[in-house]
């Protein structure tokens, strides 16, 4: 079976191969046209807002999707009057047909979107696989749309980062044109599944581009609006949190904000906390579908006790918004009415420590999700919760349904450690700016919690880490940037370690370069040979058979090891002082590297950096 249907996927890649490079050819004659009528910039706008609309395309599609998906599993598993018992199996079905999609249809891990995103800019110069247009999004409609407690906002977002970069490659844009119409992607596909354009713009700035200059934006807003005006279009008008202000803020709200910011930035640290260690637990468990399996059976283990972990948990904070808190105890097996009030908070609290399991266990399994929308049930829920309990105890009459909305926020910023996106985002579904100020408080009070205990987000601590993405210093991004099997130099002539100055004398004669590299018979590198250092003795002619050139070569200071960061080799030239390195792989000679094609190279890179795209 894995076998027809991995045949099935080569023989289909090589259809589009053959069908793509006849599209190719159209694109190059357009191109040709537009050189002639449109100016660089107006035809990067047109981009954009081509861009835009099939982000806003996609956003639909995956949206519509999942909520048939979700409608129609409801509706077929109702075999209880009052339990759905589809519960218990769909989650576990969902995640082993994504495992199967992820293996054996398109061989890839689904993985997390935003930290694969970022990777592709930092390392692949912002190339993304065309597959990644929907591949994610067909995995999203099994994990998500069979109960998965998971967000659409990871496969949504990459796959408009893969129709921002795609698109891209095929207008011949060059890097640094490609990372803003990745940025015009993201923010299109935000724009459309949430009805915040400008979220979406900062959301993109924010998190994808992170230094963004203002003049480049334009092409990004214009992307945003027109992936908005697509899902209106498409019938997309119902947003996916509605909410009418109820109760103004007020001044005596503030230490409230400032607890309930503090109260988020522990369990956003909590969630993430979660989410790491699951990983690394179901990373010890090499078969996929054993993986899935498990994972499946203790999410439904989870809803069995807990029934709101299911799905996304977009359909609890509604009807939380709307006052309905009854609906937490549907398809429970434990209440069956409203509690007792101790009884009802301590549940719901017991649930959200649950939900952040369940989606952990969800994305850890091989589901295809991200933690965007189970950030915004954790901060609604535990915003909900905190009013409650604040009411009760009679210390002030808060507005519950307000609390939702900055829970919500701060817990946007304290998983997705991006602030402004979260304080746009919310105040967009709230159809107004009310809220302004206690959303910016919030926002601001769990930020500081985070990034206290944790500097990095979950998206780039790992690639911070591993020296795969840079932050804030310009210098080591365009190191970071350079490729050292690009900067080898491969035309110094090599002798043998056996050889003597005869041979050494033969082979200057038929080098331009003052350097000489000394291997053995295994081609390892083990010394060199200055010019300078023989000049006296070339002319010894007598000495040429009994000179031995090991005797002659020295040992450099320091060795470039290939794949080696360019921050370490730029380390490596100041301690050792030297012009020029010796690169080696697994011990064999490659070449050397020198200090002045470093400086050029960092010199383009700086330029290019500096380069206003628009």
């Amino acid at each position: 079976m894995p076998t027809f249907f991995g045949t099935y996927s080569d023989k289909l890649h090589t259809s589009f191969t053959h069908y793509s490079k006849k599209l190719n050819g159209n694109i190059i004659r357009f191109l040709i046209w537009k050189s002639k009528y449109l100016s660089d910039k107006n035809f990067l706008l047109l981009v954009s807002i081509f861009i835009g609309i099939l982000a806003g395309m996609a956003a639909m599609f995956l949206r519509t999707t999942v909520l048939w998906v979700e409608g129609s599993l409801a509706s077929s598993s109702q075999f209880s009057e009052n339990y759905n018992y589809g519960l218990l199996f769909y989650p576990t079905i969902g995640l082993l047909i994504t495992a199967f999609l992820s293996n054996v249809i398109f061989k890839t891990d689904f993985g997390h979107g935003f930290t694969d995103i970022l990777y592709s800019i930092s390392k692949k110069d912002g190339k993304i696989d065309f597959s990644d247009i929907y591949s994610r999004m067909l995995g999203a409609i099994f994990t998500v749309g069979f109960g998965g407690s998971a967000g659409l906002e990871a496969p949504i977002v990459m796959s408009g980062a893969a129709i921002g970069s795609n698109t891209s490659s095929a207008m011949l844009f060059a890097k640094k044109k490609r990372i803003l119409l990745i940025a015009c992607g993201v923010a299109g596909t935000i724009a459309a599944i949430f009805d915040a354009p400008i979220g979406g713009v900062i959301f993109a700035a924010e998190v994808i581009l992170f230094d963004v200059s203002i003049a480049n934006i334009v092409p990004i807003l214009l992307a945003s609006v027109a992936a908005k005006l697509t899902a209106l279009v498409l019938g997309g008008d119902d947003a996916i949190f509605t909410f009418r202000l109820k109760d103004a803020f007020q001044t005596m709200d503030v230490p409230y904000c400032i607890v309930l910011g503090i109260l988020c930035g522990f369990f956003s640290l909590y969630f993430m906390i979660v989410v790491k260690k699951t990983n690394k637990l179901a990373n010890k468990i090499p078969n996929p579908y054993i993986k899935a399996l498990i994972g499946g059976l203790f999410l439904s283990a989870l809803i069995v006790v807990f029934p709101p972990v299911y799905g996304e948990g977009t359909m609890l904070l509604k009807s939380l918004l709307s006052g309905s808190e009854i609906v937490i105890f549907a398809n429970s097996i434990i209440f069956k009415e409203l509690p007792p009030e101790y009884l009802f908070l301590g549940y719901v609290l017991v649930m959200l420590l649950f939900k952040c399991i369940a989606s952990a266990i969800t994305i850890a399994a091989g589901g295809s999700g991200g933690t965007f929308a189970p950030s915004l049930f954790l901060g609604g829920v535990l915003g909900f919760t905190f009013a409650r309990i604040i009411n009760i105890l009679g210390w002030e009459n808060l507005s519950e349904s307000n609390f939702i909305l900055f829970g919500m926020c701060a817990a946007i910023c304290g998983v997705q450690y991006a602030p402004l996106a979260a304080i746009f985002l919310i105040a967009e579904l709230t159809g107004g700016y009310e809220l302004f100020v206690p959303l910016m408080l919030t926002s601001a009070v769990t930020y500081i919690t985070v990034t206290y205990f944790e500097p990095h987000s979950p998206y780039t601590r790992e690639l911070i880490e591993k020296g795969d993405i840079i932050k804030g210093d310009q210098d080591k991004k365009v190191l970071s940037n350079m490729k050292i099997n690009k900067l080898i130099e491969k035309d110094f002539k090599p002798v043998l370690e056996k050889g003597t100055l005869k041979d050494l004398v033969g082979t200057i004669k038929l080098s331009h370069r003052n350097l000489f590299p000394v291997l053995n018979e295994e081609k390892e590198f083990v010394g060199m040979i200055q010019l300078n250092d023989v000049r006296k003795l070339m002319f010894e002619t007598e000495k040429y058979e009994t000179i031995a050139l090991r005797d002659l070569m020295q040992r450099p200071s320091e060795i470039v090891e290939y794949g080696e960061m360019m921050d370490t080799v730029m380390k490596k030239f100041e301690t050792s002082g030297a012009w020029n390195l010796p690169v080696i792989k697994n011990g064999k000679y490659l070449g050397f590297v020198s200090k002045s094609t470093i400086f050029n190279k960092y010199r383009e890179g700086m330029q290019e950096e500096n380069e206003e795209v628009w």
